[in-house]
């Protein structure tokens, strides 16, 4: 496994196809893969108006922490699993060359700190068993939590519970992500929109396959409405990926075969609830559902914010698969430094235990003001809400 920077994959076929090492056309899926890595670690994909809500929040600063540092406490367990710290290397690949690449770095490194990994959606490898390996990442993350990863829409795509076994045991993953993606899928070209009796799919799988089902979005955020469903579907775990990181509407529009799928992309680029509402909206419907915090999350803090709303761990994507893309030294630089903010913000909170976060009540929602916002009209009046 090389530590040097990864070429983006761009041998194609004229119609945008991606070719394999003897020049065969891959599968249309495998050429998808091919893009999204490109675009998102090429092209500013983030949402450009909605956040993710977490700069609502401020901890509340502890001048005399009575804290040794040697006290503070980042483990904690997810269904069961223990964990070193609340973090999850969100899914986000595998399919190509360039993709296992990318997968064994994150593994590596989510062995060495004891993280949580998902790989991206197998569907690719359902489509070509060969390219099952580029998700293998066993055989350098022996002991991790591992999520194996499929689109729910699948299941109405003559996928059922076979073929997640399979993924399952191909990955000897602990649980599957079923992820949720019908804006990107209603943008993506050749995309799949048929959702119709998805939720009773997924309830015949929480019952029968052999390991924990989580349900996630993709970037557009998880409701109360729908977490309760899910939840009385039997789901074990849900990641809401809230709005206010990478935008796959957005992602969908820069691969559009037409102004009109360019058009959607950059109308609903912006579309979905924020990770902090997601947070509190399923909080309300349910204290105990294990949640994982995703969607917009870039430093330690964010995490810590999260934990402090309710989330049990907190997943990164985009800033890991930067990392990776160059090597498992920048992969390790990148947890170090979330580590040691999220230690920052126990030290200076006063709370040594990452679990007790959520029970301090030291996060504290601010005004606009405070968060930094500025009306675009300056005879916007903040405490009013009117024009004057």
């Amino acid at each position: 496994m090389s530590n040097s920077s990864i070429p983006i994959d761009r041998n194609t076929d004229a119609q945008g196809s991606l070719l394999n090492g003897s020049g065969t056309v891959a599968q249309q899926t495998q050429s998808r893969k091919a893009d999204h890595i490109r675009i998102c670690l090429e092209e500013d994909v983030n949402f450009t108006h909605t956040t993710s809500g977490l700069e609502s929040y401020r901890f509340r600063h502890c001048g005399l922490p009575e804290l040794d540092p040697s006290a503070i406490d980042l483990h904690t367990n997810f269904l069961g699993y223990p964990l070193r710290a609340p973090l999850l290397i969100s899914s986000m690949t595998g399919g190509t060359a360039q993709a296992q690449v990318i997968n064994d770095r994150l593994a590596t490194v989510a062995e060495q700190y004891g993280l949580a990994m998902g790989v991206g959606s197998q569907r690719v490898a359902l489509e070509n068993p060969q390219l099952m390996e580029t998700f293998q990442v066993r055989r350098v993350a022996p002991t991790i939590l591992l999520f194996a990863n499929l689109g729910a829409i699948q299941l109405n795509y003559a996928y059922g519970l076979a073929e997640c076994e399979r993924l399952v045991e191909a990955l000897e993953a602990n649980a599957l992500i079923l992820h949720l993606n019908p804006l990107q899928e209603w943008i993506q070209p050749q995309g799949n929109t048929n959702f119709k009796g998805i939720l009773q799919k997924i309830e015949h799988l929480c019952t029968h396959l052999s390991v924990p089902i989580i349900v996630k979005e993709v970037g557009n955020g998880i409701s109360g409405v729908l977490a309760r469903q899910l939840i009385n579907a039997g789901v074990k775990a849900i990641d809401v990926s809230g709005a206010g990181g990478t935008s796959w509407a957005k992602v969908e529009s820069m691969r559009a075969h037409n102004p009109l799928q360019r058009r959607l992309g950059q109308t609903f680029a912006d579309w979905g609830i924020p990770t902090a509402d997601c947070l509190e909206q399923i909080r309300q419907q349910d204290p105990h559902i294990p949640l994982i915090a995703s969607g917009g999350l870039k430093q330690g803090l964010d995490v810590a914010k999260c934990l402090a709303l309710g989330a049990n761990i907190a997943g990164l994507a985009r800033p890991f698969l930067q990392a990776a893309a160059h090597s498992v030294e920048a992969v390790q630089g990148e947890v170090e430094s979330i580590l040691a903010e999220l230690s920052t913000v126990l030290f200076c909170t006063g709370v040594s235990r990452v679990n007790d976060l959520a029970t301090a009540g030291v996060l504290e929602r601010i005004s606009p003001q405070m968060a930094g916002f500025k009306p675009a009209d300056p005879t916007f009046n903040l405490e009013t809400g009117r024009i004057a």
